[in-house]
């Protein structure tokens, strides 16, 4: 008929729905943050009903650890350079994007601003940052098995000194965060590894 408009087309099945989901989960993380966020917000902004979304995820926060991680794994690539310093440099410089990006405002708005009492915050963080520290552990593995870090490194322990200068400005003193501060990160973890400091707590 003329002068009707079509309907708008269904967001398929199978991966468009996740893919579609998971960007409207982000989008409302930066418009709302996570206290406000609402299954049947993400439902409406993805265009499907809020029912196909809790056939695939049980609640808000399996929603949003699911996205994040999803969307981590894109962001922050891991690199395998053939040399940990360069490795740690390339994972801080994606990290360093990734954090000023729509991806690093959405996990703000999820985990640091004003949700810290939410039920489901502190467990889906945990979540998020171990699925991160998980994937990114290879790194330090292969650099221990070539001789480059002592043998008594502890992958996590590392990473977590790579990130923490990145975390300590986003979160605590506001300073700019830049490819600077990510090479500087990443200086200041293999300084740390090659004194033998950075073995398990």
């Amino acid at each position: 008929m003329e002068g009707v408009s079509p309907r708008p087309a269904a967001v398929g099945r199978g991966q468009k729905v996740r893919v579609a989901v998971h960007a409207a989960t982000l989008a409302e993380l930066v418009e709302k943050g996570y206290a406000a966020l609402t299954v049947e917000g993400v439902a409406q902004r993805a265009g499907v009903h809020k029912t196909t979304v809790y056939r695939r995820w049980k609640d808000r926060e399996s929603l949003v650890v699911d996205a994040l991680s999803d969307r981590s794994a894109t962001d922050v690539p891991i690199p395998d350079t053939g040399s940990v310093e360069s490795d740690l440099r390339e994972l801080a410089r994606s990290l360093v994007r990734m954090m000023t990006g729509p991806t690093g405002r959405a996990l703000l708005a999820a985990m640091f601003s004003g949700a810290a009492d939410v039920p489901g915050v502190a467990e889906a963080r945990r979540q998020i940052f171990d699925d991160r520290f998980g994937r990114a552990e290879p790194v330090v593995v292969r650099a221990v098995e070539r001789g480059e870090l002592p043998p008594r490194t502890d992958p996590s322990t590392l990473l977590k000194a790579l990130a923490a200068p990145v975390y300590f400005r986003l979160l605590v003193t506001g300073e700019p965060v830049d490819e600077h501060t990510a090479d500087h990160a990443a200086e200041i973890a293999m300084a740390a590894a090659r004194a033998g400091v950075l073995g398990a707590p």
